[in-house]
């Protein structure tokens, strides 16, 4: 039987700020199913970057249980947690966060040496499917905003992750470059069997996922 990539039990988590206590989320229940594709919306400060955080092991719970693969990871240390990212873990950004001194193919390279991977024709045809075999040799800095996103991209999916977590990918680009973003996004996760959890702000963005979710006040509407 095939397990939840992410599993959320009553998960809640809130900050201090001055002498104020802010909860941010409220007895959370979700999972994610190989394969899935869900959009969470919300009003800005609703809290689904912490989410996204959370599940990333970027942020951490005192309430609640989160479950990776069927992990219970309460108790993972350090190591577990970046072999999980390493491995298990793809993630944009809205900013890109590319590695300025590198080239297209090093930037897409990097998730790969981490897993002691080598380029592999999955990389080419990510390359070919994203547009950017012409540009491969060029350093991220020269490239429009739509092409360093979809580098971006290609590195979060090169090593087949299980998981992608999208943070409003197509926040900074215009609407015809979103909207091709997202629609090479799906194909290629679709094509790895990648599970994709994305915020974003856009319906036009959310209707590329099978499921939305919701977070208002702490919890979620599906």
């Amino acid at each position: 039987m095939s397990h939840a990539i992410v599993s959320l039990r009553q998960v809640s988590k809130g900050f201090n700020d001055g002498d104020k206590y802010h909860q941010v989320l409220t007895g959370i229940n979700l999972s994610i199913n190989p394969a899935d594709t869900v959009a969470l919306t919300g009003p800005s400060g609703s809290g689904k970057s912490t989410l996204l955080n959370i599940i990333g092991g970027f942020e951490f719970i005192k309430q609640g249980q989160l479950l990776l693969n069927g992990s219970d990871t309460s108790n993972w240390q350090d190591k577990q947690w970046s072999q999980f990212r390493r491995q298990h873990l793809g993630v944009v950004f809205q900013q890109f966060n590319l590695l300025t001194p590198l080239n297209v193919r090093d930037n897409i390279a990097f998730s790969l040496r981490l897993n002691q991977q080598n380029w592999s024709p999955w990389c080419d045809y990510l390359l070919s499917q994203l547009g950017l075999d012409e540009v491969k040799n060029r350093n991220v800095e020269t490239l429009s905003g739509g092409q360093q996103q979809r580098v971006a991209i290609a590195r979060a999916l090169a090593h087949k992750p299980s998981l992608l977590l999208a943070d409003e990918p197509t926040g900074n680009l215009d609407e015809k470059a979103g909207q091709q973003v997202m629609s090479l996004l799906t194909q290629l996760a679709q094509e790895s069997q990648t599970s994709i959890l994305m915020v974003t702000h856009s319906n036009e963005c959310a209707a590329f996922m099978q499921r939305r979710w919701h977070l208002e006040q702490g919890l979620i509407h599906e």
